[in-house]
């Protein structure tokens, strides 16, 4: 309990929103990492999940791909990176991306091409029966109704990035890895903690808003379909027990 409370002071002391190690630019510093490095992920799973999904061409391979990059260790891939593009410092920020980017592609590839697959055959049929090319059923039929599940391998992947790129302080690129590292080498247990908490805190941040963003990227028609069908529910009232039905009346009558 005192270590908590020794990590909360470490926290909130004024020395920390002031100088270069200042917590604020810390956390700006694992913001940046994490942005860039999901974006260019996005980049080429996005489009390359939506060509598996639409041809279901390839999935085989997308499979083994991405059970292959969510077994590499993350901070070996670093460090031989930074070993081969060079120790500068915009080498090793490079090195970094392209780390953290192989690490976000699997999450982001896996729900581009899910989300395609998972749509039900007759909606997809339903809208080419009305004319629509290849192109406009990906764009206006496929692509938004698999919106909530790449959404949701946007967030696995937002979630990966962010607690790797506490490992940027090991090459000396800042982030919220720097503090815990110095905290480690000073043994100074509160700092560990502290830096740990507000990596914890930013990851759960991020995981709120993508999980209110996957709850609004579900389409209304895909929300309406899930509603009780009333049409097929009876026009008749059924006659109480014990109440003889109407007659019909005679067609000769």
């Amino acid at each position: 309990m005192n270590l908590f409370l020794d990590a909360l002071a470490w926290l909130f002391s004024p020395e920390r929103l002031v100088g270069s190690n200042a917590l604020p630019v810390r956390i700006g510093e694992h913001l940046l990492y994490t942005g860039i490095s999901v974006a260019l992920a996005a980049v080429i799973a996005v489009p390359l999940g939506y060509l598996i999904g639409h041809t279901g061409r390839g999935r085989e391979v997308a499979v083994g791909f991405s059970g292959a990059a969510r077994a590499l260790p993350s901070l070996g891939l670093i460090l031989l990176l930074v070993l081969l593009i060079g120790v500068t410092g915009m080498e090793r920020a490079t090195a970094a991306v392209i780390a953290f980017v192989l690490l976000a592609i699997p999450s982001l590839l896996a729900g581009a091409y899910a989300g395609i697959q998972a749509i039900d055959r007759t909606t997809v049929d339903a809208a080419r029966a009305m004319g629509m090319t290849q192109w406009q059923v990906l764009t206006k039929v496929e692509i938004p109704l698999g919106l909530p599940l790449l959404i949701g391998g946007l967030r696995s992947s937002v979630l990966q990035v962010v607690a790797t790129v506490t490992l940027a302080g090991y090459v000396n690129l800042g982030g919220l890895g720097y503090p815990l590292l110095q905290g480690l080498e000073l043994r100074r247990y509160e700092q560990i903690l502290g830096a740990s908490l507000l990596v914890i805190a930013l990851a759960l941040l991020l995981e709120g808003l993508l999980a209110v963003a996957e709850r609004i990227a579900v389409p209304r028609g895909a929300l309406a379909g899930r509603a009780t069908d009333v049409r097929g529910a009876p026009t008749r009232r059924r006659p109480a027990a014990g109440t003889p039905a109407p007659r019909e009346e005679s067609i000769s009558s």
